[in-house]
């Protein structure tokens, strides 16, 4: 639906392994009597690459759990487990969950992840699951085809400037929506985070923990938030990083989006700063204003695209959406410095566009990542039908989740409001939702935690948010730390979304958090461990 909604999975770094220290006591297995019991997770070797000799590590499973919680015995859904066993079982201190964001993020494949190091590889089963709607857990579906889902939304422009463009993207919003009231069954009622949650602790239970511990990213922070505030008292680590706001985000949809564009624009600017510090050559795009030559290509798109050598053409749609994926990463910052300068240079010399400067050290290559192909479909035969493969969960649960207007034409207002104080990205994210206005199970009418956010947790949480976060700004973090009733905030100064992976002191204390408790301390402000644009 959405560059911002397909890139919010946090795109993470190895994390090195930390020095080994003592062993930590296990957490009590035995879960606490109160609780009602749950059956155990049955579990059946894998090989979650079935491409390569199976390493023998890896167990799957397809756990029950009720659609309908006020109907405990009623439909189940099927929520799809990996786990990785700890590698030095006599020192297992339990299971670690892990949740990559979205909504709609697949955390299957995360029980692979090497991000945490060996220490904690060793006593630690990492456990990926996909939540209910994704993927592989019952994933809901609002078309049968692919040619369905394409026929709406190829429909949909990314940010609709002109009449004709918003009334066919909201047109288009409202077929699928239709679409969903049709074909996406009764999941469709039950897709908010409060029911992830507590598919959660029904696992926490499952594998025999006492008390949870969970890494959870972008949208897997509201998972965390929401978790801490439902049980607090079964708290033993929660790591939050990439922040989401769950107090604004529960309460105003729209209010929350505006402000995520805001993000988006923070991080846009600190990122054309820091390329003109660097200058040519370090940063391809650094000679000369890079504010001014990066508006000039905004504004221009505006009503015309640029058509490249090749004859590809970069529309305001697609620069919008490469530049807001390529702010997630700070490995792709320097990259896009590249594809900016190569197209700035067509844009300038249309005429002689393969001329390019050759100190900017930019190729046609570099400007194709900024474009679209043209479509060539009147050149081939209509395909048959093909299975849908996508899912819909991720207007699924903000649908749900975030209360919005239920008048579509109230987002086409607000996209000319936030354009005007948010040139480059208010339009864009103000279009990412209009499809919840129609939504057939919308927030107003659903079951949602919308607080309280201060519960009094039995352990502190760890909230970790960049300077610089494009999609969850990092006001959004100190929020977090604000709003929940035991947690300690650690920042990194870094154009990213999401921070575990890139600093070696950062990944020490998520190392002993997880092991020992160990919060770090507040108001640390980290470095991160690789520099944008490195001297040449």
């Amino acid at each position: 639906m959405s560059t911002l909604a397909g890139a919010v999975t946090c795109a993470l770094a190895l994390v090195t392994g930390t020095a080994a220290a003592a062993s930590a006591a296990p957490i009590d297995q035995t879960p606490s009597l109160a609780e009602a019991k749950v059956d155990p997770v049955a579990w059946t070797p894998c090989n979650p690459d079935p491409t390569k000799p199976d390493p023998g590590i890896y167990d799957c499973a397809v756990y029950p759990v009720p659609l309908d919680y006020d109907k405990p015995s009623g439909e189940k859904v099927g929520i799809a487990m990996m786990r990785r066993r700890a590698s030095d079982p006599s020192k297992r201190i339990g299971s670690l969950f892990l949740n990559p964001g979205g909504p709609g993020g697949s955390g299957y494949l995360w029980a692979t992840t090497a991000r945490f190091g060996t220490e904690v590889q060793s006593k630690f089963d990492l456990v990926g699951f996909d939540p209910r709607g994704v993927a592989r857990s019952n994933p809901l579906k609002c078309f049968k085809t692919q040619e369905d889902a394409d026929a709406v939304t190829n429909r949909m422009v990314g940010v609709p400037v002109t009449k004709a463009e918003i009334n066919e993207t909201l047109d288009a919003d409202q077929d699928y929506t239709d679409a969903c009231s049709k074909n996406a069954g009764p999941l469709i009622e039950h897709m908010s985070t409060i029911n992830v949650v507590r598919d959660l602790d029904r696992m926490r239970r499952a594998v025999g923990d006492a008390q949870l511990t969970f890494a959870g990213f972008s949208y897997g922070t509201l998972i965390g938030s929401t978790y801490a505030n439902m049980y607090p008292n079964k708290v033993r680590a929660i790591i939050v990083d990439g922040n989401v706001d769950p107090n604004l985000r529960l309460h105003n949809g729209l209010e929350y989006d505006r402000q995520r564009a805001n993000g988006f624009e923070l991080a846009l600017d600190e990122f054309l700063k820091r390329c003109q510090t660097a200058g040519a050559p370090r940063c391809a795009f650094g000679e000369g204003d890079t504010r001014a030559k990066f508006d000039q290509l905004r504004d221009h798109l505006r009503t015309s695209p640029i058509t490249l050598p090749n004859g590809s053409k970069v529309t305001l749609s697609s620069f919008t959406g490469e530049v807001a994926s390529a702010l997630y990463s700070q490995a792709k910052l320097a990259p896009l410095a590249k594809s900016l300068q190569a197209t700035y240079q067509v844009f300038q010399k249309p005429a002689a566009a393969a001329l390019l400067a050759p100190q900017a050290n930019v190729s046609d290559e570099d400007a194709n990542l900024l474009s679209v192909d043209v479509p060539r479909t009147a050149l081939r035969e209509a395909p048959v039908d093909s299975e849908y493969t996508a899912d819909d969960s991720y207007m699924a649960v903000n649908c749900q989740d975030k209360p919005y207007p239920s008048n579509d034409r109230v987002f086409a207002n607000a996209a000319k409001a936030w354009e005007k104080e948010m040139p480059t990205f208010g339009r864009y994210q103000a279009f990412d939702a209009p499809a919840c206005a129609s939504w057939p199970a919308p927030a107003r009418d659903a079951e949602r935690f919308s607080g309280p956010w201060n519960k009094k947790t039995s352990n502190t949480v760890m909230v970790i948010g960049n300077l610089y976060d494009p999609a969850t700004q990092y006001k959004f973090a100190q929020r977090m730390q604000q709003e929940l009733g035991n947690a300690v905030l650690v920042s990194v100064d870094s154009i990213e979304h999401c921070a575990v992976g890139r600093s070696q002191a950062l990944n020490k204390m998520v190392t002993r958090y997880l092991v020992d408790g160990t919060a770090p301390a507040a108001g640390q402000l980290l470095k991160p461990d690789a520099e944008i644009f490195p001297a040449v």
